[in-house]
């Protein structure tokens, strides 16, 4: 089994940054991709970013150019670096890890970005 758990929200004014943390622990080598997701007040839950284990990075198109997923390995943990940061980009993140066997790590507490006007 794979946990991870979520860090690095916050409140910030509108063009600011943030960087998430999503640290995984137990069979970790049985990660083939991590993904963060957000969910706003009131709407529906949403893909944000992915990074597969070979290093293949995708981006939802309104996180483009201001957004960046990496990894370190030696942590075991994945990171998305969040620039130029917008009101609409507040939001519960949430870090899910998909395993060998396509099974899905449950999803964390979350962590609370928001960003001010």
């Amino acid at each position: 089994q794979v946990q991870t758990v979520e860090s690095g929200g916050g409140l910030v004014q509108a063009g600011g940054s943030l960087r998430l943390s999503c640290a995984a622990s137990g069979r970790t080598f049985t990660i083939i991709a991590t993904d963060w997701f957000r969910q706003a007040p009131g709407k529906e839950r949403e893909f944000v970013a992915r990074l597969t284990k070979d290093g293949v990075t995708t981006y939802i198109d309104s996180v483009k150019g201001r957004f960046t997923i990496s990894r370190d390995n030696a942590k075991n943990t994945v990171y998305l670096q969040m620039n130029s940061l917008k009101p609409e980009d507040t939001a519960i993140y949430y870090c899910q890890t998909i395993l060998q066997g396509g099974s899905n790590t449950p999803w964390g507490q979350g962590t609370q970005v928001t960003v001010s006007p």
